[in-house]
């Protein structure tokens, strides 16, 4: 496989010309950009016309990857081209969380329409009126074991007012897309880590409907969380970024699941949350810090890159929350760089701030929506 790499910057245009030599029906474009990016931006027009037989897919963002940058207001594309691999777009369109599980079936069904020889799927969600956990569990449960799902939510910087998705060329709204991989050439790495750590009571979840939560120990989330956050309270639903809740079955020995706000319910005294808020869950907030955060970022590239090992180039495509952006802050490129410590020559890297990341929690482990983590996936051929 040939992969390359090029940004659109704001006012300054392509930093190295689109690669358009490597257009084929088995070259990937990954496009990852500003959410004010409309449809008739000249970037993306660009893309359309040097890749009309490649397969487009993107999406906004809180924050564009770039090799060990990140960037804002830009567009940060990789191109790869596979020698043995082939790819089959997929798109269902969401207009209320309610209908997330039904894409993923829908998606699914799309995808083994494409061959038996599934190997991985990276998919893109819009961010603020999708489920995440019923849209990876649908997906997963339709595809089966063996097939590799990772990928995240849009963003939209910390404003959490419009995300879009691109979805071969066309920028929507309320879509999600997926792009299935093919072939016993394809070899997926990933990794997944959070670096946050548990702190103040732990509560129960005592009153739910799917995303929205309502009641912590039969009292109004809302209320007790503006208690622990005190003056930050102010700049909800953004400030609840640096203080997510991590959920947990009580009668499961299974890693915990972190879940970050994406809006507040004042008359309601509710909060949305990017996945599941299972009634009888245990959940604790959480904190973290600057060091634990970039140590987490280099664990999760390890763990990948130890799965992927074939030859020539590799494209790694990390996904990490927007949450951790505005933890770390002026450090936040620390965290991207710690991505390539150990990835070798002829490696591109793209990817995005996101409201969600999808990947296995730990190896072996079924793919499953996160929050607050650092995703990396790493593909390559042998």
């Amino acid at each position: 496989m040939q992969t390359a790499a090029t940004t659109h910057l704001a006012g300054q245009g392509w930093q190295s010309p689109l690669p358009a030599d490597l257009d084929s029906p088995q070259t990937l474009v990954l496009a990852f950009g500003a959410s004010q990016l409309g449809a008739d931006a000249p970037a993306l027009q660009d893309l359309a016309a040097a890749f009309p037989r490649s397969v487009l897919l993107g999406c906004s963002t809180a924050g564009e990857i770039a090799g060990d940058a990140v960037n804002d207001g830009s567009l940060s594309v990789a191109v790869t081209r596979f020698d043995h691999t082939r790819l089959v777009l997929a798109v269902a369109d969401v207009a209320q969380a309610s209908q997330s599980g039904d894409a993923g079936a829908r998606l699914a069904q799309q995808l083994r329409a494409g061959g038996s020889d599934l190997r991985a799927v990276f998919m893109l969600s819009d961010g603020l009126a999708v489920n995440g956990t019923p849209l990876v569990q649908a997906l997963a449960g339709g595809l089966g074991d063996g097939v590799a799902i990772s990928g995240g939510l849009a963003g939209d910087g910390s404003d959490f007012r419009h995300t879009w998705v691109m979805a071969g060329g066309t920028l929507r709204p309320g879509c999600v897309a997926a792009v299935g991989l093919y072939g016993d050439r394809l070899q997926v790495g990933s990794g997944c880590e959070g670096g946050w750590m548990d702190f103040g009571p732990e509560r129960r979840i005592t009153r739910s409907a799917g995303n929205v939560l309502y009641e912590l120990d039969g009292k109004p989330a809302l209320d007790l969380y503006k208690t622990y956050l005190g003056e930050l309270a102010q700049g909800l639903p953004g400030s609840a970024l640096r203080f997510p809740l991590s959920i947990r079955r009580p009668d499961s020995d299974a890693p915990p699941l972190v879940r970050t706000i994406l809006a507040i319910d004042e008359a309601g005294r509710s909060m949305t949350f990017a996945g599941d808020m299972p009634e009888g869950h245990a959940a604790r907030l959480m904190r973290t810090t600057n060091d634990s955060l970039i140590d987490s970022a280099a664990r999760a590239s390890a763990d990948a890159l130890r799965s992927a090992t074939g030859r020539g180039d590799a494209l790694v495509v990390s996904v990490s929350c927007v949450g951790r952006r505005l933890v770390l802050g002026e450090r936040t490129e620390e965290e991207v760089e710690s991505v390539l410590e150990a990835a070798p020559a002829g490696t591109r890297h793209v990817g995005f701030y996101s409201y969600g990341e999808i990947a296995p929690g730990t190896a072996g482990a079924a793919s499953d929506l996160h929050n607050q983590t650092m995703t990396v996936t790493v593909f390559s051929e042998r």
